[in-house]
């Protein structure tokens, strides 16, 4: 099964990811975006990772420790072929097509990755308006962090070419990529969406089941929640539990870090979900209206310029 035209839909933290990542590693690819807004928003996104990439590729001139494994699959470049990959990811951003059609988007695609917002409404109405337009060979799946695929494959309409498909953050560096079906998935398109994430670069991980949060965020989710709960209780503020988390694991990053790097506002959206957050005494409740006010503060995160901390 052969993919070449890709289709992320969203524009946000990982929308842009995926998208100029698969641009990267040379798939034809249109993101879909919901307005004009969208797209304005999107732009200062793809300049950021343009950067980041060719920043990142001439460091690796010098400094090996710098290789990240999603640019390349082997350390051992030489400058011409790192200056091969610059020109590579110059080419991805020229190449980048951005658009409001669905007809547009859904032309000849053969594969839809859906990285819109975690909220379910809001994935059933583009779900129910893009089948509309899509082509019978179109493979498509979400990015969502913690919503099941089976939640919304009759929606699709391909139950059968619909599952998971869940990147982590600055996958460059971090480069996984969960593949997980639902009960209707049919294994040969789960097996083409394996194939996929090896071809731009990431790390398959099979996930064999449905499973809420898939492998990474069963993991991460309850330790973001643990360090958000600590915050809105009022126990620590986000510098000293961060501070507390490195200097006791090793680990380069604390929750509000990483928070900063997920976006605030998927954060919100996570915790809405829990019915608790409707009532403002319940830690659920307080961990919701502290992200709200940051968010309506426009401190949502690293692409913003501000979330728990500030970005030049």
């Amino acid at each position: 099964m052969s993919i070449k035209k890709v289709v992320v839909a969203g524009g946000g933290v990982l929308g842009s990811q995926i998208a100029y990542q698969s641009a990267f590693c040379g798939f034809d690819v249109t993101v879909w975006l919901r307005s004009e807004g969208s797209i304005e928003r999107a732009k200062p996104k793809f300049e950021r990772l343009l950067n980041i990439y060719l920043s990142t590729l001439e460091a690796m001139k010098t400094d090996k420790s710098a290789y990240c494994r999603g640019l390349s699959k082997t350390a051992d470049l030489s400058d011409e072929e790192i200056d091969s990959l610059k020109e590579q990811a110059q080419k991805a951003f020229d190449s980048l097509t951005l658009t409001t059609s669905y007809e547009e988007a859904a032309d000849d695609a053969d594969l839809v990755i859906e990285a819109i917002a975690e909220d379910p409404n809001q994935k059933i109405a583009f779900y129910e308006e893009l089948r509309k337009y899509l082509p019978e060979k179109t493979i498509l799946v979400t990015n969502s962090s913690t919503l099941l695929p089976s939640m919304f494959a009759e929606h699709t309409g391909r139950p059968e070419k619909y599952l998971a498909f869940h990147f982590a953050n600055n996958i460059w560096a971090q480069n996984t990529a969960e593949v997980m079906p639902h009960p209707g998935t049919k294994q040969e398109y789960f097996d083409a969406i394996v194939e996929f994430a090896e071809d731009i670069n990431m790390v398959p991980i099979k996930v064999l089941k449905e499973q809420p949060g898939y492998v990474l965020n069963s993991l991460l989710v309850p330790f973001l929640s643990a360090g958000q709960a600590l915050w809105a209780n009022e126990v620590a503020d986000p510098e000293t539990i961060d501070l507390t988390w490195r200097l006791a694991t090793g680990a380069p990053n604390g929750p509000f870090q990483i928070l900063d790097v997920v976006g605030l506002v998927t954060a919100y959206n996570i915790v809405i979900m829990d019915p608790r957050s409707n009532d403002p005494e319940t830690t659920q409740g307080k961990i919701a209206a502290k992200l709200k006010e940051k968010i309506d503060a426009g401190e949502t995160g690293i692409n913003a310029g501000k979330g728990f901390y500030e970005y030049g």
